[in-house]
């Protein structure tokens, strides 16, 4: 099986330092907020993965051109009203949730309908909650079953600003209201769960007409009509989802060290370093500084010699969202009972991602106690896999494959890994960087 992996050793104890892809958050909204910028706008160490490559191609279809050499990248913008909204225009978001729900943002002045499709696992996804507050500016959005892709969007050219209420805490949703707000005459009221918050310090960077005021359990936000975007030259640091992999591993496998170069630790982001930490893992940042609003450091991980169970505050959960299965991986060998709880939104991502995790434990014969939105992990410190685990039919779930794999190589056992090339949405380089750790 070509399109497999099977790993039957587990990794040795090592001392590494390396270097992981661009942030994928950040590669995206480049790419959308240059497409609309004066001008040419260049990235550096941009992340080349099939998401970031849709969201060129969904441009390049608006009438923007780009080039692309290696992982920098160049996007000749028209400003703000610069995209060419052509009859029969179909934009695939492939893979990508955080392009096939951004864009809409930025489509609701099209003067023709635009077709908005995905894969099979984005096609499932719910875009109801992004076309309900985007409907309200004006544009016309009809989904598929009422709730899915395929959707189509037809702009108006007498948008209305909005008051929009985010509390799933769901940066895709209230990026996409932002942008639809920067077409729209008046103020825009926002008033949001607390979540990334890329966009924002983008807008702010620009010197964009956006005002938050920050409170403690949400955001309020302010927008108005964006007349014009600077060029905007990035070098993007290492992303931090990414870069857990690899934290996860050094924690789980003894007498082992990391160091990882240069990567976003944005507090909106670091959910996974503030639960490892309450779980005895010894993580220190080196070398922090500001870039352009975003916090980066290198982060330094050792493997600890005791792993404490833990009640994960669930204010930290949207800062952690996208880490969750591979931290239960690291309460899969903590001692005692490990709970997390209000995860619903795992649900809103590629796979059941809670559904997934609960299986994936259960085969590594760690028992589990789920819910349609928590689960308890019951810890085995002394945890070693001898059986046969094979995973797949997971919706081509990057995360799922990339846990799996952490697993196999902390953990033991014999395990068939299927659909290796989901890796290519979000992390080509997952395995060549595991390659050289294990050297």
């Amino acid at each position: 099986m070509p399109n497999s992996l099977k790993i039957n050793e587990k990794i040795k104890s090592y001392k590494k330092k390396i270097i992981v892809s661009g942030d994928k958050s950040i590669s995206i909204r480049w790419v959308l907020f240059s497409s609309l910028a004066k001008g040419k706008s260049t990235a550096k160490n941009l992340l080349i993965s099939e998401d970031v490559l849709a969201a060129l191609k969904a441009v390049n279809k608006l009438g923007i051109k780009s080039k692309l050499k290696r992982n920098s990248c160049t996007i000749y913008g028209k400003g703000i009203e610069g995209y060419k909204y052509k009859k029969n225009i179909t934009i695939n978001a492939e893979n990508s949730g955080t392009l096939g729900r951004l864009i809409l943002g930025f489509l609701i002045n099209t003067t023709y309908p635009i077709k908005l499709i995905g894969d099979k696992s984005l096609s499932k996804r719910d875009f109801k909650r992004i076309s309900d507050p985007l409907s309200k500016f004006g544009a016309k959005i009809n989904l598929n079953k009422k709730k899915n892709l395929p959707l189509t969007i037809k702009g108006s050219s007498d948008l209305k600003p909005i008051k929009y209420i985010e509390n799933k805490g769901s940066a895709q949703c209230k990026s996409a209201v932002i942008f639809g707000a920067m077409r729209t005459k008046g103020t825009t009221l926002i008033k949001a769960k607390k979540s990334r918050n890329h966009t924002e310090l983008l807008s702010k960077y620009l010197r964009l007409p956006i005002s938050i005021k920050v409170k403690k359990n949400y955001d309020e936000i302010k927008v108005n009509k964006v007349k014009i975007i600077e060029p905007l030259n990035y070098d993007i640091p290492s992303d931090i989802s990414s870069s857990a992999f690899f934290i996860v591993l050094t924690t789980l496998v003894k007498k082992s060290e990391i160091l990882i170069k240069n990567v976003n630790i944005n507090p909106s982001r670091t959910g996974i370093i503030t639960i490892l930490r309450k779980m005895g893992v010894e993580i220190i940042y080196k070398n922090q500084k500001l870039y352009k609003g975003e916090k980066i450091a290198d982060i330094k991980v050792k493997s600890p010699k005791f792993l404490k169970s833990i009640n994960s505050p669930s204010n930290l959960n949207n800062k952690a969202i996208d880490e969750f299965l591979i931290i239960f991986l690291v309460a899969a060998k903590a001692n005692g009972v490990s709970y997390f709880k209000n995860l619903s939104e795992l649900d809103q991502k590629e796979s059941p991602r809670l559904k997934w995790g609960a299986y994936i434990l259960n085969k590594m014969g760690i028992k589990t106690v789920t819910t349609k939105d928590s689960i308890k992990i019951f810890g085995n410190p002394d945890l070693q896999i001898n059986n046969k685990i094979v995973i797949k039919n997971y919706l081509k779930d990057h995360r799922v494959f990339m846990t799996s794999v952490i697993a196999a190589y902390s953990f033991g056992g014999r395990w068939e890994i299927h659909d290796k090339d989901s890796i290519k949405t979000s992390f080509p380089k997952f395995l060549n960087i595991l390659n050289k750790i294990k050297k």
